[in-house]
């Protein structure tokens, strides 16, 4: 991966890595695919959309987007380390490919702990365009609960049965890990990192985000429910899959049909635009 570089020192700054203000670079608009600008301009969405519902954890998950083929080469676009959720935009994002090289010239590098995760589902699910990745308290805190996701609440029951689990072996920094970790998710579109995080998947953005919305209602409630001195009251098995069979159809829509996505794009430019340059 392209080495960080470090910045002087000046007044009123603290020595560090040079991270560049994204607004700051020049737009790739019109030097990319068509197909490649669209997908940037949704991911740089869909991360500015996490900031704005609370998913992110400054610098440190990623989101991530396959790119269109380029013959026999796999590469996703994922975020530059050390740019916040709420200020990415189209042209900051990386291309890198899945041996974590960063394949376009850029003023940034990559998280290696996010290249771990985020390639071993690209390359193993064809269905994973897209993949997101959060630490929000209420998905890390179910997550290190002994039972995981529980059927309390109706949001719960939508993801309950499609959700799967996989052990923390520590920050995801071990290769080895992506072959574990594939097997473990499965087909599901939804994973719990056991004591770490949760995760999503989806054919574009919008599903994996819609995806996201839900668990991490699911998780919310869940917390909230066990502020309780009694035990909450758990739905049984039978009706935690007739839940996922009623609200399944809304995670199998595309980026073009999903009802929430383009109302989610409006409210985004209206509170945050610039993430498409």
């Amino acid at each position: 991966m392209n080495a960080p570089t470090q910045a002087a020192e000046t007044v009123g700054q603290t020595p560090g890595f040079d991270i560049p203000d994204p607004l700051s670079l020049p737009t790739l608009k019109g030097k990319v695919s068509a197909e490649e600008w669209r997908l940037r301009c949704e991911l740089a969405a869909t991360y500015r959309l996490a900031a704005l519902y609370g998913w992110s954890d400054m610098i440190f998950t990623h989101i991530s987007v396959r790119c269109p083929d380029e013959g026999d080469k796999a590469r996703f676009l994922i975020n530059p380390y050390g740019v916040f959720f709420d200020e990415m935009t189209a042209s900051s994002l990386l291309k890198i490919d899945v041996d974590g090289n960063v394949v376009d010239e850029t003023p940034y590098f990559a998280n290696p702990a996010g290249f771990t995760i985020h390639s071993a589902l690209h390359m193993a699910r064809d269905d994973a365009h897209a993949v997101l990745h959060v630490h929000t308290p209420y998905g890390v805190a179910v997550s290190a609960q002994q039972d995981g996701l529980k059927r309390y609440t109706q949001f719960s029951m939508i993801v309950h049965d499609d959700v799967a689990y996989h052990d923390y072996e520590g920050i995801a920094t071990d290769l080895d890990e992506r072959e574990r970790l594939v097997k473990d998710m499965g087909n599901h579109g939804f994973l719990i990192l056991r004591n770490h995080g949760t995760l999503t998947v989806g054919e574009n953005c919008a599903l994996a985000f819609l995806r996201m919305y839900f668990l991490e209602q699911a998780c919310k409630t869940q917390i909230l429910a066990q502020s309780d001195t009694k035990e909450p009251r758990e739905e049984p098995s039978t009706m935690g899959a007739k839940v996922l069979q009623q609200g399944g159809p809304a995670f199998t829509h595309g980026i073009g049909d999903n009802l929430a996505w383009p109302g989610l794009i409006r409210r985004l430019n209206r509170l945050n635009p610039g993430y498409d340059v």
